[in-house]
């Protein structure tokens, strides 16, 4: 009996051990969309973090609809929460700046992240989004959930074309 209850402990070790590094950031399999640096913990190429669509896809999604200043009526947006993001690569800094493909910038309090939900949002009304529609990964907040959220800084802070997150 003792000898059953130790490799019953040692296989449950094992299984433990092996999960814990299949949950470690892996490579991106296809063309990444987006890059992580900075106070990052985990990373899968050099001192950055890259994800592809697939890796943003494995990520627990959620949706919200709401209304936005770049539509005429709410959207449904869908994507994991910027939340998850940072925690997927281990964040540990207090701001994060974004970054466009046309090299725009905003800096996004990481507080923001789970304060208010925020979303990395992979698909509009349930379909990608293209890059000449505000996509493929567009930062929303849930503007329709706080009447604090329906002002320009929450606006500006809202970025489309997302391709990189520096943690700082």
């Amino acid at each position: 009996m003792n000898n059953r209850r130790l490799f019953t402990a040692s296989a449950l070790l094992c299984a433990l051990t092996l999960s814990g590094a299949a949950l470690a950031l892996e490579a991106p399999k296809e063309r990444p969309i987006l890059a992580i640096s900075g106070k990052i913990a985990e990373k899968n190429a050099g001192d950055v973090a890259r994800f592809d669509m697939k890796m943003i896809e494995a990520l627990p999604q959620h949706t919200f609809t709401t209304s936005t200043p770049w539509f005429d009526k709410p959207v449904k947006f869908t994507g994991p929460l910027l939340a998850d993001v940072l925690a997927a690569v281990k964040a540990s800094g207090t701001s994060v700046s974004a970054v466009a493909i046309n090299d725009y910038k905003v800096t996004i309090p990481a507080a923001d992240a789970a304060k208010f939900k925020v979303i990395v949002a992979r698909l509009i009304d349930d379909k990608p989004i293209p890059v000449r529609e505000k996509g493929p990964l567009f930062v929303v907040y849930p503007f329709d959930s706080s009447v604090e959220l329906r002002t320009s800084t929450y606006y500006e802070r809202s970025i489309w074309q997302l391709k990189a997150l520096d943690i700082q």
